[in-house]
């Protein structure tokens, strides 16, 4: 019987604030489906045009499944956040890329016309939540010599980029933190970042009742200086530091993605058109290089080259990581057309949420710059794999035309 594939369209998305882990960060005693079941409400009412009961899908990542981030955490919080119980959802883990592959995954299904609307996000609550909390790795993938033990700990796997790359300094990447955090401070100051943050109430039994309305991991202002005088606790006088890598981060994302089709006939916003998408594995000791092999096969598979791609949103995990895949494609490390609201250097990195929140800006890019057809988003993943996605701009004159 033939089958006829469906264009898939993102339509919108949107997130919690980030908040620092740990008992002092704002979302110290929050749940963390509580967030992104906030962000899941925020989408239904948003978008009163999309009736509930056509949402035929819910995927949902978190890196740590367990506590308020287990027992198939996307069917539960389509349940809380009012879908029908004829929607089903799932959960997904694929560390730091979660919430794309919760994307990817939906997007497949909607492109084979399995479904036409889907919810896609994910949460991380690090400070209830560490990485690694409960796991039991199989000592064999030590024991045997399958990875080396520094493969286990990102922050060890990013000294391993540095050793091989030692072009890639520490001042480097002490720069380009800062200027990440000189271009997010910017995007607040002009309002760009606001209208994707779901407001979300918080109650603490000593600080009492709050309300998360911006992020909280920003240091606006952030100098070299400053960078230069941090501890390095991967390794004695090494290059990654707390100013040069993500923090420890609470937060959600949500996103709605639509065949073209559906999306006509209920009358919801295009911001994005999928190209192409791929995952790949790489030495896990070095997984700051994954989005270098995704990337040449997302390009590869959609007939682009890197000069196709006018945006870039890379996860910044590690400033290396982003400065490996820059050098690699010949990319100046501040290149405007990269990260241009900045990265989770400044905005934070709650694992499996991350995904979305780069997409959902990378739609806002593509409004504001209607002259660039295709957007790039990339991130590195733990234990060696790295992601990409391909998106066109529907607001580009040659939008849906092909190459």
């Amino acid at each position: 019987m033939p089958r006829t594939l469906q264009e898939v369209v993102f339509v919108d998305g949107v997130r919690t604030p980030f908040g620092k882990a740990g008992e002092k960060g704002m979302y110290a005693q929050t749940r963390a489906d509580d967030l992104v079941i906030k962000c899941m409400r925020e989408l239904l009412r948003r978008h009163p045009e999309l009736p509930k009961e056509r949402v035929e899908e819910v995927a949902i990542a978190a890196t740590t499944q367990i506590g308020d981030q287990g027992l198939t955490l996307g069917r539960l919080a389509g349940l809380l956040s009012g879908l029908p119980k004829t929607t089903p959802g799932y959960s997904v883990d694929r560390m730091c890329a979660g919430a794309m592959t919760a994307v990817t995954n939906v997007a497949s299904s909607i492109g084979f016309g399995a479904i036409d609307v889907a919810i896609a996000g994910g949460v991380e609550h690090m400070g209830r939540h560490p990485m690694g909390e409960g796991i039991d790795p199989n000592p064999r993938i030590i024991g045997e010599r399958i990875v080396d033990e520094s493969a286990l700990v990102m922050g060890k796997t990013a000294e391993n980029l540095h050793d091989r790359f030692p072009h890639l300094t520490k001042e480097r990447c002490d720069a380009y933190a800062v200027n990440s955090q000189r271009k997010l401070a910017a995007a607040y100051a002009a309002g760009k970042v606001q209208p994707d943050l779901v407001p979300v109430a918080t109650r603490h039994v000593e600080k009492g009742w709050g309300l998360a309305t911006v992020d909280e991991p920003p240091r606006p202002g952030t100098t070299m200086e400053e960078l230069a005088g941090l501890k390095t606790p991967f390794r004695p006088h090494g290059n990654v530091t707390a100013g040069n890598a993500a923090g420890l981060n609470d937060g959600a994302t949500a996103c709605i993605l639509a065949s073209e089709a559906a999306a006509a006939e209920l009358g919801l916003p295009v911001r994005m058109r999928l190209v192409s998408y791929a995952f790949v594995g790489v030495e896990p000791e070095v997984m700051g290089i994954g989005p270098i092999p995704a990337a040449e096969k997302a390009l590869r598979q959609a007939g682009l080259t890197i000069e196709d791609i006018g945006l870039f949103e890379l996860n910044e995990a590690f400033a290396v990581q982003v400065l490996a895949f820059l050098d690699h494609y010949g990319i100046a490390d501040d290149d405007e057309r990269v990260n241009p609201w900045g990265g989770a250097i400044a905005i934070g990195h709650p694992l499996a949420s991350s995904g979305v929140r780069l997409m959902t800006q990378l739609a806002h890019h593509f409004e504001e710059n209607p002259q660039v057809r295709y957007g790039l988003v990339a991130m590195c993943i733990g234990i060696g794999m790295g992601g990409c996605v391909i998106w066109e701009n529907p607001h580009h004159a040659d939008y849906g035309k092909e190459n």
